[in-house]
């Protein structure tokens, strides 16, 4: 039995990055002997195990072979005579190819560390053509090492073009595909992992409604970048930049899908993009079956973004309307990544990234002074049922437009 770190870990080490989590293969044993080991079998589909001690996975080396559509579509073959560079040939990309020893004695048969100094994502064999998630990996890892200057390979780039030609890309599952795009999002570089997606035609596979956005023009005035899918490179851009969650990331790549349906005798004028996008919004978060609170956020994003900006306009009735839509009494947090993803759409323009946004601070107040309306001394006038409600609401309306009248000009 021969034990070697894998993957990430390798590759990160010689990046001389955080080494967060270590994978292992087996190579030379069998599942019984594994067992006796006092390992865990975790894997349905193939012999992977945990440590009884450290609860890091273990995995037998294997083979495998295409037999169906998808990412799950493969027969493994695991046994004690399957070699280290039978087990590496199978993985991506050159740079998850390589294992070391207890030693850091290095194995690297298909020229990984190569790959890591030329700053190439190279596939490793042509195998890789088999796995429609791989077009999705090397875009995450070309967002995430953007910053060290990765690009992906030509003859890679090729292949994913193929894949995504292929009908592939079809049989991915939402739920794989959805937590690819959740750990490209967010990567430090998440405009990178929309770009390399378009590169090689999986965008338009994927997300029809992003895709659409590039080529079409807006005002030049409030856009200087023109381009409506360059801008939302640029939003998801200050949102990695700014540190936003999930929620306001995935908000942000969605926010103008309405601008794509806009007829091109109208351009650049996209007359009620907000409402036209909201089932464009429904329909992506539908096919990713993203979480609850990342489909709330984009559509209620998409709605009322433009209320946002105009926040200082507002009237004091459509201000109450707005934070009524966001529940802010209960829910203040999703109000506060509404105002985040406002803000990156603001400063996700060519020029503009450092400009000031005081909606903000005038959102954050118009919501402070909406809850602060009490509501036991209604209670004691004998109001309830829909008369409190509406009582509720007419004391949160005054505070409102006392809050705007306060407000400096």
């Amino acid at each position: 039995m021969q034990i070697y770190k894998v993957g990430g870990a390798v590759r990160d080490r010689l990046l001389g990055k955080p080494v967060t989590d270590i994978d292992w293969v087996v190579v030379g044993a069998t599942t019984e002997e594994m067992l006796a080991k006092g390992f865990r079998p975790v894997g349905a589909d193939f012999p992977v195990f945990l440590h009884p001690k450290s609860g890091e996975e273990y995995a037998l080396a294997r083979t495998e072979r295409k037999n169906g559509r998808g990412y799950g579509g493969f027969i493994f073959h695991a046994s004690p005579d399957v070699t280290l560079e039978e087990d590496l040939i199978r993985r991506d990309l050159t740079i998850n190819a390589m294992a070391e020893d207890d030693q850091q004695n290095l194995t690297d048969p298909y020229h990984g560390q190569r790959d890591l100094e030329a700053r190439l994502l190279r596939h490793v064999s042509p195998a890789f053509a088999e796995d429609p998630l791989r077009v999705l990996r090397v875009a995450r890892f070309a967002a995430r090492y953007a910053e060290l200057g990765f690009t992906v390979a030509p003859e890679t780039l090729e292949l994913m073009r193929q894949l995504s030609e292929s009908g592939e890309l079809e049989a991915l599952t939402p739920e794989r595909s959805w937590k690819e795009i959740a750990r490209a999002l967010m990567e430090d570089q998440p405009q990178v992992f929309i770009e390399v997606l378009r590169e090689c035609g999986a965008l338009k596979v994927l997300m029809p409604e992003v895709d659409a956005l590039f080529g079409v023009p807006q005002p030049e005035a409030h856009h200087p970048e023109i381009d409506t899918g360059v801008h939302t490179l640029s939003v998801l851009e200050q949102a990695a930049l700014h540190k936003q969650p999930l929620t306001v990331r995935w908000a942000c790549l969605l926010h103008d899908l309405g601008k794509g349906l806009t007829p091109e005798e109208e351009w650049p004028r996209h007359i009620a993009h907000e409402h036209k996008g909201l089932k464009l919004i429904k329909a992506v978060n539908e096919r990713f079956r993203a979480p609850k609170d990342c489909q709330e956020l984009a559509l209620l994003v998409g709605k009322y973004h433009t209320h946002g900006h105009r926040a200082l306009e507002l009237k004091p009735s459509t201000l109450l309307e707005l934070l009524q839509s966001f529940d802010v009494y209960r829910r203040p947090q999703r109000f506060e990544e509404f105002i985040a993803a406002c803000e990156m759409d603001a400063r996700g323009r060519k020029g503009l990234e450092q400009r000031s946004y005081p909606q903000a601070d005038y959102l954050r107040g118009a919501a402070t002074a909406a809850r602060s309306v009490a509501v036991q001394p209604l209670l004691e006038k004998g109001f309830k049922g829909p008369e409190l409600g509406e009582a509720i609401k007419g004391e949160r309306l005054k505070a409102l437009k006392a809050y705007k009248e306060a407000a400096p000009a």
